[in-house]
Protein backbone atom coordinates (compact mmCIF):
# COMPACT_ATOMS: atom_id res chain seq x y z
CA UNK A 1 0.00 0.00 0.00
CA UNK A 2 3.24 2.52 0.28
CA UNK A 3 1.92 3.48 -3.60
CA UNK A 4 -0.70 5.47 -1.87
CA UNK A 5 1.37 6.45 0.89
CA UNK A 6 -0.17 4.41 3.09
CA UNK A 7 1.30 1.44 5.33
CA UNK A 8 -1.12 -0.61 6.47
CA UNK A 9 -0.44 -3.86 8.94
CA UNK A 10 -1.72 -6.85 7.90
CA UNK A 11 -3.54 -7.45 10.72
CA UNK A 12 -6.12 -4.31 10.50
CA UNK A 13 -9.63 -3.37 11.46
CA UNK A 14 -10.92 0.02 10.16
CA UNK A 15 -13.21 0.67 12.55
CA UNK A 16 -10.48 0.72 15.05
CA UNK A 17 -8.18 3.01 12.79
CA UNK A 18 -11.61 5.19 12.29
CA UNK A 19 -13.42 5.33 15.37
CA UNK A 20 -11.24 4.31 18.51
CA UNK A 21 -8.15 5.87 17.07
CA UNK A 22 -9.55 9.45 17.53
CA UNK A 23 -9.69 8.53 21.17
CA UNK A 24 -6.29 7.94 21.22
CA UNK A 25 -5.24 11.32 19.63
CA UNK A 26 -7.03 13.18 21.81
CA UNK A 27 -10.11 13.99 20.42
CA UNK A 28 -12.80 12.42 22.95
CA UNK A 29 -14.62 15.56 23.87
CA UNK A 30 -14.21 17.01 20.00
CA UNK A 31 -17.46 16.89 18.47
CA UNK A 32 -17.82 14.08 15.47
CA UNK A 33 -22.05 14.05 14.76
CA UNK A 34 -24.50 17.06 14.65
CA UNK A 35 -27.79 15.63 14.25
CA UNK A 36 -30.36 17.82 14.57
CA UNK A 37 -30.00 19.57 17.74
CA UNK A 38 -27.52 17.00 19.31
CA UNK A 39 -23.93 17.17 19.10
CA UNK A 40 -22.01 13.63 19.47
CA UNK A 41 -18.42 13.52 20.57
CA UNK A 42 -16.00 11.13 19.76
CA UNK A 43 -16.26 9.60 22.66
CA UNK A 44 -19.69 9.20 22.59
CA UNK A 45 -19.74 7.59 18.90
CA UNK A 46 -16.94 5.29 20.42
CA UNK A 47 -19.15 3.87 23.26
CA UNK A 48 -21.89 3.37 20.78
CA UNK A 49 -20.22 1.79 18.37
CA UNK A 50 -19.02 -0.83 21.24
CA UNK A 51 -22.35 -1.22 22.23
CA UNK A 52 -23.93 -1.74 19.17
CA UNK A 53 -21.12 -4.05 17.89
CA UNK A 54 -22.20 -6.20 21.18
CA UNK A 55 -25.51 -6.19 20.66
CA UNK A 56 -25.02 -7.76 17.29
CA UNK A 57 -23.23 -10.33 19.05
CA UNK A 58 -25.50 -10.94 21.62
CA UNK A 59 -27.43 -11.71 18.51
CA UNK A 60 -25.84 -14.14 17.19
CA UNK A 61 -23.88 -11.91 14.67
CA UNK A 62 -20.12 -13.58 13.93
CA UNK A 63 -17.52 -13.08 11.60
CA UNK A 64 -18.30 -12.62 7.61
CA UNK A 65 -22.20 -12.72 9.23
CA UNK A 66 -24.12 -9.76 6.80
CA UNK A 67 -25.97 -6.75 8.49
CA UNK A 68 -28.56 -5.11 6.28
CA UNK A 69 -28.87 -1.13 7.03
CA UNK A 70 -31.61 0.34 5.99
CA UNK A 71 -31.37 3.90 8.03
CA UNK A 72 -32.27 7.38 7.67
CA UNK A 73 -28.87 9.55 8.07
CA UNK A 74 -28.56 9.17 11.95
CA UNK A 75 -26.01 8.20 15.06
CA UNK A 76 -27.21 4.68 15.11
CA UNK A 77 -26.12 4.49 11.36
CA UNK A 78 -22.20 5.61 12.07
CA UNK A 79 -22.79 3.24 15.62
CA UNK A 80 -24.19 0.68 13.72
CA UNK A 81 -22.13 0.76 10.42
CA UNK A 82 -18.21 0.43 12.48
CA UNK A 83 -20.02 -1.78 15.34
CA UNK A 84 -20.77 -4.19 12.46
CA UNK A 85 -17.24 -3.90 11.67
CA UNK A 86 -15.39 -3.99 14.71
CA UNK A 87 -17.00 -7.36 15.67
CA UNK A 88 -16.14 -8.75 11.83
CA UNK A 89 -19.33 -8.71 10.76
CA UNK A 90 -20.10 -6.95 7.48
CA UNK A 91 -22.49 -4.38 7.27
CA UNK A 92 -24.74 -3.27 4.08
CA UNK A 93 -25.39 0.45 3.78
CA UNK A 94 -29.05 0.20 1.85
CA UNK A 95 -31.04 2.72 -0.47
CA UNK A 96 -33.47 4.45 1.41
CA UNK A 97 -35.57 5.05 -1.38
CA UNK A 98 -36.62 1.90 -3.00
CA UNK A 99 -39.51 -0.54 -2.79
CA UNK A 100 -40.39 -3.58 -1.12
CA UNK A 101 -39.90 -6.09 -3.81
CA UNK A 102 -36.23 -4.44 -4.11
CA UNK A 103 -35.58 -5.00 -0.51
CA UNK A 104 -36.54 -8.75 -1.01
CA UNK A 105 -33.68 -8.74 -3.22
CA UNK A 106 -31.37 -7.70 -1.11
CA UNK A 107 -32.06 -9.40 1.85
CA UNK A 108 -31.81 -12.95 0.06
CA UNK A 109 -29.19 -12.39 -2.31
CA UNK A 110 -27.20 -10.88 0.47
CA UNK A 111 -28.41 -13.50 3.46
CA UNK A 112 -27.96 -10.86 5.83
CA UNK A 113 -29.17 -12.18 9.58
CA UNK A 114 -30.16 -9.02 10.64
CA UNK A 115 -31.52 -5.60 9.62
CA UNK A 116 -31.20 -2.19 11.57
CA UNK A 117 -34.16 -0.58 10.03
CA UNK A 118 -35.16 3.29 10.63
CA UNK A 119 -38.85 2.95 11.67
CA UNK A 120 -40.57 5.02 8.82
CA UNK A 121 -39.00 2.34 6.58
CA UNK A 122 -39.96 -0.51 8.84
CA UNK A 123 -43.52 -1.18 6.48
CA UNK A 124 -41.14 -1.81 3.62
CA UNK A 125 -39.68 -4.69 5.81
CA UNK A 126 -43.02 -6.46 6.60
CA UNK A 127 -44.77 -6.24 3.94
CA UNK A 128 -42.07 -9.13 2.97
CA UNK A 129 -40.97 -10.20 6.12
CA UNK A 130 -42.90 -14.12 5.24
CA UNK A 131 -40.77 -14.47 2.23
CA UNK A 132 -37.46 -13.16 3.50
CA UNK A 133 -35.21 -16.53 3.64
CA UNK A 134 -32.29 -15.75 5.95
CA UNK A 135 -33.54 -12.91 8.14
CA UNK A 136 -33.72 -13.92 11.89
CA UNK A 137 -33.91 -10.37 13.47
CA UNK A 138 -35.98 -7.41 12.79
CA UNK A 139 -34.11 -4.28 14.66
CA UNK A 140 -36.01 -0.91 14.58
CA UNK A 141 -34.49 2.64 15.63
CA UNK A 142 -37.22 4.09 16.86
CA UNK A 143 -40.05 2.39 18.71
CA UNK A 144 -40.69 -1.99 17.78
CA UNK A 145 -43.92 -3.42 17.14
CA UNK A 146 -44.53 -7.07 17.42
CA UNK A 147 -41.82 -9.23 16.79
CA UNK A 148 -39.28 -6.91 15.94
CA UNK A 149 -36.46 -6.06 18.39
CA UNK A 150 -35.96 -2.23 19.72
CA UNK A 151 -32.59 -0.82 18.89
CA UNK A 152 -32.70 1.34 21.99
CA UNK A 153 -33.42 -1.77 24.35
CA UNK A 154 -30.47 -4.14 22.66
CA UNK A 155 -27.93 -1.59 23.05
CA UNK A 156 -29.30 0.08 26.64
CA UNK A 157 -28.16 -3.72 28.22
CA UNK A 158 -24.98 -4.00 25.77
CA UNK A 159 -21.75 -3.74 27.02
CA UNK A 160 -19.58 -0.42 26.17
CA UNK A 161 -16.39 -2.75 26.26
CA UNK A 162 -15.40 -4.46 22.94
CA UNK A 163 -12.22 -6.10 21.56
CA UNK A 164 -12.17 -5.65 17.99
CA UNK A 165 -12.23 -9.07 15.45
CA UNK A 166 -9.24 -10.35 14.62
CA UNK A 167 -9.70 -9.08 10.83
CA UNK A 168 -6.96 -8.43 8.19
CA UNK A 169 -7.09 -5.49 5.77
CA UNK A 170 -7.72 -7.23 2.94
CA UNK A 171 -11.09 -9.05 4.95
CA UNK A 172 -14.49 -7.66 3.56
CA UNK A 173 -15.31 -5.04 5.80
CA UNK A 174 -19.07 -3.86 4.16
CA UNK A 175 -21.17 -4.36 0.81
CA UNK A 176 -22.41 -1.59 -1.02
CA UNK A 177 -25.03 -2.52 -3.58
CA UNK A 178 -24.25 -1.33 -7.31
CA UNK A 179 -27.55 -1.31 -9.77
CA UNK A 180 -27.09 -3.30 -13.35
CA UNK A 181 -28.48 -2.78 -16.64
CA UNK A 182 -31.32 -5.90 -16.03
CA UNK A 183 -32.29 -3.99 -12.59
CA UNK A 184 -30.85 -6.58 -10.87
CA UNK A 185 -28.32 -5.31 -8.33
CA UNK A 186 -24.60 -6.10 -7.41
CA UNK A 187 -23.62 -6.53 -4.19
CA UNK A 188 -19.38 -4.74 -4.54
CA UNK A 189 -17.49 -6.09 -1.52
CA UNK A 190 -14.73 -3.26 -0.11
CA UNK A 191 -12.30 -4.37 2.38
CA UNK A 192 -11.04 -3.20 5.49
CA UNK A 193 -8.27 -0.91 3.80
CA UNK A 194 -10.31 0.59 1.28
CA UNK A 195 -11.72 3.20 3.03
CA UNK A 196 -8.55 4.98 4.60
CA UNK A 197 -7.34 4.55 0.51
CA UNK A 198 -9.71 7.01 -0.76
CA UNK A 199 -9.53 9.17 2.64
CA UNK A 200 -5.75 9.64 1.73
CA UNK A 201 -6.04 10.09 -1.91
CA UNK A 202 -9.24 11.73 -2.12
CA UNK A 203 -10.14 13.92 1.04
CA UNK A 204 -6.60 14.19 2.00
CA UNK A 205 -5.17 14.76 -1.71
CA UNK A 206 -7.70 16.80 -3.16
CA UNK A 207 -9.57 18.38 -0.44
CA UNK A 208 -6.89 18.93 1.96
CA UNK A 209 -9.68 18.14 4.95
CA UNK A 210 -8.28 18.99 8.61
CA UNK A 211 -9.93 18.62 12.13
CA UNK A 212 -11.28 21.47 11.95
CA UNK A 213 -13.57 20.91 9.01
CA UNK A 214 -17.20 20.57 9.15
CA UNK A 215 -18.84 18.36 6.35
CA UNK A 216 -22.12 18.32 5.13
CA UNK A 217 -23.16 16.13 2.52
CA UNK A 218 -26.66 16.35 0.64
CA UNK A 219 -25.66 12.86 -0.41
CA UNK A 220 -26.98 10.27 1.67
CA UNK A 221 -24.70 7.71 3.77
CA UNK A 222 -26.17 4.77 1.88
CA UNK A 223 -24.42 5.86 -1.30
CA UNK A 224 -20.80 5.06 -1.73
CA UNK A 225 -20.18 9.48 -2.87
CA UNK A 226 -22.16 10.09 0.52
CA UNK A 227 -20.89 7.64 2.92
CA UNK A 228 -17.29 8.85 2.59
CA UNK A 229 -18.75 12.86 2.60
CA UNK A 230 -20.36 12.19 5.86
CA UNK A 231 -18.87 9.69 7.56
CA UNK A 232 -15.40 8.42 7.04
CA UNK A 233 -13.58 11.32 5.51
CA UNK A 234 -14.37 13.28 8.83
CA UNK A 235 -13.66 10.21 11.02
CA UNK A 236 -10.30 10.13 9.01
CA UNK A 237 -8.93 13.22 10.20
CA UNK A 238 -11.16 14.17 13.59
CA UNK A 239 -13.20 16.17 11.44
CA UNK A 240 -17.29 16.64 12.42
CA UNK A 241 -20.13 15.91 10.05
CA UNK A 242 -23.80 16.78 10.12
CA UNK A 243 -26.43 14.28 9.23
CA UNK A 244 -29.73 15.34 8.07
CA UNK A 245 -32.11 12.66 7.64
CA UNK A 246 -35.08 14.95 5.96
CA UNK A 247 -35.22 15.08 2.39
CA UNK A 248 -33.04 17.17 1.24
CA UNK A 249 -34.76 19.82 -0.59
CA UNK A 250 -33.20 23.55 -0.93
CA UNK A 251 -34.79 25.09 1.77
CA UNK A 252 -33.83 22.24 4.09
CA UNK A 253 -30.67 22.38 2.70
CA UNK A 254 -29.94 26.15 3.19
CA UNK A 255 -31.46 26.33 6.69
CA UNK A 256 -28.94 23.03 7.58
CA UNK A 257 -25.92 25.31 6.27
CA UNK A 258 -26.68 28.20 7.78
CA UNK A 259 -27.25 26.84 11.30
CA UNK A 260 -24.40 24.36 11.41
CA UNK A 261 -21.43 26.52 9.55
CA UNK A 262 -20.12 23.21 7.46
CA UNK A 263 -16.73 24.15 5.90
CA UNK A 264 -17.08 21.51 2.92
CA UNK A 265 -20.42 20.66 1.24
CA UNK A 266 -20.82 17.79 -1.26
CA UNK A 267 -23.78 17.45 -3.36
CA UNK A 268 -25.27 16.60 -6.47
CA UNK A 269 -25.97 18.60 -9.61
CA UNK A 270 -29.75 18.20 -9.52
CA UNK A 271 -30.09 19.43 -6.04
CA UNK A 272 -27.34 22.36 -7.08
CA UNK A 273 -29.64 23.66 -9.90
CA UNK A 274 -32.71 23.21 -7.65
CA UNK A 275 -30.66 25.25 -4.82
CA UNK A 276 -30.34 27.95 -7.45
CA UNK A 277 -33.49 28.06 -8.61
CA UNK A 278 -34.61 28.42 -5.13
CA UNK A 279 -31.73 30.90 -3.66
CA UNK A 280 -33.64 33.94 -4.04
CA UNK A 281 -36.64 33.19 -2.44
CA UNK A 282 -35.03 31.87 0.73
CA UNK A 283 -34.16 34.24 3.23
CA UNK A 284 -31.23 34.45 5.10
CA UNK A 285 -29.55 32.34 2.95
CA UNK A 286 -25.73 32.41 4.96
CA UNK A 287 -22.93 30.01 2.70
CA UNK A 288 -19.97 31.97 4.15
CA UNK A 289 -18.61 29.34 6.26
CA UNK A 290 -18.40 27.06 2.84
CA UNK A 291 -14.27 26.59 1.98
CA UNK A 292 -15.25 24.15 -1.36
CA UNK A 293 -18.26 22.63 -2.49
CA UNK A 294 -18.07 18.97 -4.09
CA UNK A 295 -20.49 17.41 -7.32
CA UNK A 296 -20.42 13.89 -8.32
CA UNK A 297 -23.17 11.39 -9.09
CA UNK A 298 -23.94 12.71 -12.56
CA UNK A 299 -21.68 14.81 -14.70
CA UNK A 300 -21.79 18.85 -13.62
CA UNK A 301 -23.27 20.75 -16.81
CA UNK A 302 -20.48 24.15 -16.89
CA UNK A 303 -23.68 26.40 -16.61
CA UNK A 304 -24.72 25.15 -13.01
CA UNK A 305 -20.66 25.68 -12.47
CA UNK A 306 -20.88 29.61 -13.60
CA UNK A 307 -24.15 30.25 -12.03
CA UNK A 308 -22.87 29.07 -8.72
CA UNK A 309 -19.70 30.51 -8.79
CA UNK A 310 -21.35 34.09 -9.69
CA UNK A 311 -24.05 33.39 -7.42
CA UNK A 312 -22.34 32.40 -4.22
CA UNK A 313 -18.29 33.27 -5.41
CA UNK A 314 -17.95 29.57 -4.79
CA UNK A 315 -16.68 27.22 -6.62
CA UNK A 316 -17.95 23.20 -7.25
CA UNK A 317 -15.80 20.56 -7.81
CA UNK A 318 -17.03 18.53 -10.00
CA UNK A 319 -15.41 14.55 -10.00
CA UNK A 320 -16.55 11.06 -11.02
CA UNK A 321 -16.05 8.09 -8.61
CA UNK A 322 -18.20 4.74 -8.60
CA UNK A 323 -20.03 2.42 -6.21
CA UNK A 324 -17.34 0.00 -7.40
CA UNK A 325 -14.05 1.95 -6.75
CA UNK A 326 -15.87 3.78 -3.43
CA UNK A 327 -15.68 7.39 -4.00
CA UNK A 328 -14.29 10.18 -6.71
CA UNK A 329 -11.08 8.94 -8.83
CA UNK A 330 -11.02 11.61 -11.16
CA UNK A 331 -12.06 15.01 -10.34
CA UNK A 332 -10.72 18.80 -10.78
CA UNK A 333 -8.98 20.54 -8.05
CA UNK A 334 -9.20 23.99 -6.47
CA UNK A 335 -6.23 25.51 -8.54
CA UNK A 336 -6.99 23.31 -11.18
CA UNK A 337 -10.47 23.57 -12.79
CA UNK A 338 -12.50 22.86 -16.02
CA UNK A 339 -15.72 23.43 -15.97
CA UNK A 340 -17.75 20.79 -17.84
CA UNK A 341 -15.22 18.39 -17.18
CA UNK A 342 -14.75 15.80 -14.92
CA UNK A 343 -10.83 16.70 -14.12
CA UNK A 344 -8.04 14.82 -13.84
CA UNK A 345 -7.10 11.36 -12.37
CA UNK A 346 -6.89 12.01 -8.53
CA UNK A 347 -3.32 11.37 -7.62
CA UNK A 348 -2.56 7.04 -6.37
CA UNK A 349 -4.98 6.36 -9.21
CA UNK A 350 -4.85 5.50 -12.63
CA UNK A 351 -7.28 6.17 -15.85
CA UNK A 352 -7.02 4.77 -19.47
CA UNK A 353 -9.75 4.99 -22.55
CA UNK A 354 -9.88 2.30 -24.61
CA UNK A 355 -11.33 1.08 -27.20
CA UNK A 356 -13.60 -2.33 -27.65
CA UNK A 357 -10.61 -4.30 -27.80
CA UNK A 358 -9.15 -2.67 -24.48
CA UNK A 359 -6.20 -0.44 -26.47
CA UNK A 360 -5.63 2.89 -25.39
CA UNK A 361 -7.82 5.33 -27.60
CA UNK A 362 -5.94 8.47 -28.72
CA UNK A 363 -6.53 12.08 -27.35
CA UNK A 364 -9.97 13.21 -28.31
CA UNK A 365 -11.54 10.02 -29.20
CA UNK A 366 -14.20 8.36 -27.36
CA UNK A 367 -14.18 4.93 -25.75
CA UNK A 368 -14.76 3.34 -22.50
CA UNK A 369 -13.02 4.73 -18.95
CA UNK A 370 -10.92 1.58 -17.42
CA UNK A 371 -9.74 2.90 -13.62
CA UNK A 372 -6.95 1.60 -11.66
CA UNK A 373 -6.49 2.17 -7.73
CA UNK A 374 -6.59 0.44 -4.15
CA UNK A 375 -10.08 1.38 -3.16
CA UNK A 376 -11.85 -0.79 -5.34
CA UNK A 377 -14.01 -3.64 -4.73
CA UNK A 378 -12.71 -7.20 -4.59
CA UNK A 379 -15.45 -8.35 -6.75
CA UNK A 380 -19.24 -8.76 -6.78
CA UNK A 381 -20.96 -10.78 -4.81
CA UNK A 382 -22.50 -14.02 -6.40
CA UNK A 383 -22.15 -12.53 -9.85
CA UNK A 384 -19.35 -14.23 -11.19
CA UNK A 385 -19.83 -13.45 -14.88
CA UNK A 386 -20.75 -9.49 -13.77
CA UNK A 387 -17.54 -9.95 -11.66
CA UNK A 388 -15.55 -11.17 -14.99
CA UNK A 389 -16.94 -8.50 -17.50
CA UNK A 390 -15.84 -5.45 -14.69
CA UNK A 391 -13.00 -5.93 -12.58
CA UNK A 392 -9.57 -6.86 -15.00
CA UNK A 393 -6.79 -7.50 -12.09
CA UNK A 394 -6.10 -4.19 -11.04
CA UNK A 395 -8.22 -2.03 -13.87
CA UNK A 396 -12.16 -2.04 -13.75
CA UNK A 397 -14.00 -0.90 -16.13
CA UNK A 398 -16.46 1.90 -15.44
CA UNK A 399 -19.10 1.20 -18.08
CA UNK A 400 -18.78 5.00 -18.87
CA UNK A 401 -17.94 6.77 -22.16
CA UNK A 402 -15.55 9.24 -21.71
CA UNK A 403 -12.55 11.43 -23.63
CA UNK A 404 -9.86 12.99 -22.70
CA UNK A 405 -8.53 16.42 -24.18
CA UNK A 406 -4.85 17.11 -24.98
CA UNK A 407 -4.58 18.93 -21.95
CA UNK A 408 -5.35 15.79 -19.65
CA UNK A 409 -8.79 16.60 -18.79
CA UNK A 410 -11.76 13.99 -19.10
CA UNK A 411 -15.10 14.46 -20.28
CA UNK A 412 -17.95 12.21 -19.46
CA UNK A 413 -20.20 11.50 -23.10
CA UNK A 414 -22.30 8.91 -21.61
CA UNK A 415 -22.72 4.93 -20.68
CA UNK A 416 -21.90 2.31 -22.74
CA UNK A 417 -24.81 0.07 -21.42
CA UNK A 418 -28.70 1.56 -21.44
CA UNK A 419 -28.32 2.87 -18.00
CA UNK A 420 -29.27 6.15 -17.33
CA UNK A 421 -29.11 8.79 -13.77
CA UNK A 422 -31.48 10.89 -12.51
CA UNK A 423 -30.58 12.55 -9.56
CA UNK A 424 -27.20 11.06 -9.59
CA UNK A 425 -28.77 7.47 -8.62
CA UNK A 426 -28.60 4.92 -11.85
CA UNK A 427 -31.81 4.02 -12.97
CA UNK A 428 -32.45 1.37 -15.23
CA UNK A 429 -34.35 1.67 -18.04
CA UNK A 430 -35.42 -1.41 -18.12
CA UNK A 431 -37.03 -1.96 -14.47
CA UNK A 432 -39.09 1.66 -15.30
CA UNK A 433 -40.24 0.10 -18.30
CA UNK A 434 -41.47 -3.12 -17.69
CA UNK A 435 -43.52 -0.55 -14.60
CA UNK A 436 -44.99 1.12 -17.65
CA UNK A 437 -46.05 -2.12 -19.37
CA UNK A 438 -47.83 -3.03 -16.02
CA UNK A 439 -50.52 0.31 -16.96
CA UNK A 440 -53.83 -0.91 -18.49
CA UNK A 441 -53.30 1.42 -21.44
CA UNK A 442 -49.63 0.69 -22.64
CA UNK A 443 -48.56 -1.94 -25.28
CA UNK A 444 -45.31 -1.13 -25.30
CA UNK A 445 -42.84 1.26 -24.31
CA UNK A 446 -39.30 2.24 -24.19
CA UNK A 447 -37.26 4.49 -21.60
CA UNK A 448 -33.90 6.60 -22.52
CA UNK A 449 -32.33 9.57 -20.88
CA UNK A 450 -33.00 12.52 -21.58
CA UNK A 451 -31.70 16.07 -20.42
CA UNK A 452 -33.96 18.85 -18.83
CA UNK A 453 -33.11 22.97 -18.66
CA UNK A 454 -30.42 22.29 -16.63
CA UNK A 455 -28.81 19.84 -19.15
CA UNK A 456 -29.61 17.07 -16.28
CA UNK A 457 -30.15 13.55 -17.25
CA UNK A 458 -33.61 12.07 -16.76
CA UNK A 459 -36.19 9.04 -17.63
CA UNK A 460 -38.04 9.51 -21.04
CA UNK A 461 -40.76 7.05 -21.98
CA UNK A 462 -41.86 6.87 -25.47
CA UNK A 463 -45.71 4.60 -24.95
CA UNK A 464 -47.14 2.50 -27.78
CA UNK A 465 -51.32 2.85 -26.11
CA UNK A 466 -53.74 -0.60 -26.79
CA UNK A 467 -56.38 -0.41 -29.15
CA UNK A 468 -59.10 1.59 -27.22
CA UNK A 469 -56.74 4.05 -25.58
CA UNK A 470 -56.45 7.42 -26.43
CA UNK A 471 -53.15 10.17 -26.31
CA UNK A 472 -53.68 12.88 -23.69
CA UNK A 473 -52.11 14.76 -21.22
CA UNK A 474 -53.97 13.31 -18.42
CA UNK A 475 -52.96 9.94 -19.72
CA UNK A 476 -49.61 10.75 -19.73
CA UNK A 477 -50.12 11.85 -16.08
CA UNK A 478 -51.74 8.93 -15.00
CA UNK A 479 -49.05 7.04 -16.02
CA UNK A 480 -46.69 8.84 -14.58
CA UNK A 481 -48.21 8.95 -11.05
CA UNK A 482 -48.62 4.90 -11.78
CA UNK A 483 -45.07 4.59 -12.23
CA UNK A 484 -44.06 6.58 -9.23
CA UNK A 485 -46.36 4.48 -7.36
CA UNK A 486 -45.17 1.06 -7.78
CA UNK A 487 -41.04 2.08 -8.06
CA UNK A 488 -38.94 4.58 -6.38
CA UNK A 489 -39.89 7.87 -7.26
CA UNK A 490 -36.82 9.22 -8.88
CA UNK A 491 -37.30 6.83 -11.43
CA UNK A 492 -40.35 8.26 -13.48
CA UNK A 493 -40.24 9.22 -16.48
CA UNK A 494 -39.87 13.00 -16.64
CA UNK A 495 -41.45 13.07 -19.91
CA UNK A 496 -44.26 10.72 -21.89
CA UNK A 497 -44.43 10.66 -25.58
CA UNK A 498 -47.05 8.78 -27.58
CA UNK A 499 -45.83 6.99 -30.46
CA UNK A 500 -47.24 4.54 -33.04
CA UNK A 501 -44.81 2.38 -32.49
CA UNK A 502 -41.10 1.41 -31.61
CA UNK A 503 -37.80 0.73 -33.51
CA UNK A 504 -37.26 -3.12 -33.19
CA UNK A 505 -34.16 -5.14 -33.62
CA UNK A 506 -34.82 -8.07 -36.18
CA UNK A 507 -34.59 -10.16 -32.91
CA UNK A 508 -37.49 -7.58 -31.51
CA UNK A 509 -35.28 -5.73 -29.25
CA UNK A 510 -36.00 -1.95 -28.64
CA UNK A 511 -33.20 -0.11 -30.39
CA UNK A 512 -32.72 2.60 -27.48
CA UNK A 513 -30.24 4.37 -29.41
CA UNK A 514 -32.49 5.09 -32.30
CA UNK A 515 -35.04 6.90 -29.50
CA UNK A 516 -32.37 9.02 -28.51
CA UNK A 517 -31.32 9.69 -32.15
CA UNK A 518 -35.18 10.64 -32.37
CA UNK A 519 -35.06 12.55 -29.36
CA UNK A 520 -32.37 15.52 -30.43
CA UNK A 521 -34.21 16.17 -33.53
Amino acid sequence: MSEVGLEIPDKFNVAVELVDKNLELGRGKKVAIYYRDQALTYEDVYRAVNKTGNALKNLGVDLEDRVLLLLLDCPEFAASFFGAIKIGAVPIPTNTLLKSKDYLYLLNDSRAKVALVSEPLVPLIEEIRSELRYLKHLVVVGTAGPDQLSYRELVAGASEDLEPADTSKDDAAFWLYSSGTTGFPKGAVHLHHDMLVASELYAKGILNIKEDDITFSVAKLFFAYGLGNGLYFPFRVGASTVLHPERPDPKGIYEVISRTKPTLFFCVPTAYAAMLQAADSIPGVDMSSIRLCVSAGEALPKAIFDAWQKKFNLIILDGIGSTECLHIFISNRPDDIKAGSSGKPVPGYAAKIVDPEGREVPDGEIGTLMVKGDSIAAYYWNKHEKSKETFHGPWINTGDKYFKDPDGYFWYVGRGDDMLKAGGIWVSPVEVENTIMEHPAVLECGVIGAVDHDNLEKPKAYIVLKDGFQASEELAVDIQKYVKGRIAHYKYPRWVEFVGQLPKTATGKTMRYVLRQLNQQ
